[in-house]
């Protein structure tokens, strides 16, 4: 990741939470290392089979309709709501299934009041059911290099166009900064 710039954060910067990750890999970071590059961030859990894996083909369908070096600009981050079932091992296996590509995309865990603090700054409402399912919202949200949500859009299964211009916009605004 982009070494992150010195200086306080916006104070509507969701960076400001203190929230660890860890990614598909294994490896650990906090998700204010995130900043300095725009983020394309949702949440899912690898043992759904039917919503899950169309936030995830439409985070991709989503990249795919910018143009490649955009595409390089932008980083994907999708956080489990299920640590304790999606370990690194489990997150990888989707990773890989996936055929998610580079390392600009990340499948994360963090431990479970995190991932109460990560939904709610994102308004992604969720709650796990007896039977081990999760019945959640979906959303895409777009964070500027600051960690602002400058964009957020719930459709799914197709790409939204003022998701996709409002990427192109926040990635000339990272580019443009001094």
């Amino acid at each position: 990741f982009a070494t992150a710039r010195a200086g306080e954060l916006p104070t509507d910067s969701i960076y400001r939470l203190d929230i660890p990750l860890v990614d598909h890999n294994g490896v650990g970071s906090h998700l204010a290392d995130r900043r300095g590059r725009a983020q394309l961030v949702s949440m899912f859990y690898t043992s759904c089979q039917f919503v899950c894996p169309l936030v995830l083909d439409t985070l991709r369908m989503t990249e795919r309709s910018l143009d490649p070096a955009e595409q390089q600009r932008l980083d994907v981050l999708v956080v489990s709501f299920d640590p304790e079932r999606d370990t690194p091992i489990q997150l990888k296996s989707v990773f890989d299934k996936r055929k998610l590509e580079g390392e600009h995309w990340t499948l994360a865990r963090t431990e479970a009041p995190n991932v109460r603090k990560l939904a709610a700054a994102l308004d992604i409402r969720y709650r796990a059911l007896a039977d081990g399912e999760i019945n959640h919202a979906t959303a895409l949200v777009l964070l500027d290099a600051e960690g602002r949500i400058v964009a957020r859009s719930t459709m799914l299964g197709e790409v939204d166009p003022e998701l996709v211009a409002a990427i192109r916009a926040t990635l000339s605004a990272t580019d443009s900064r001094p």
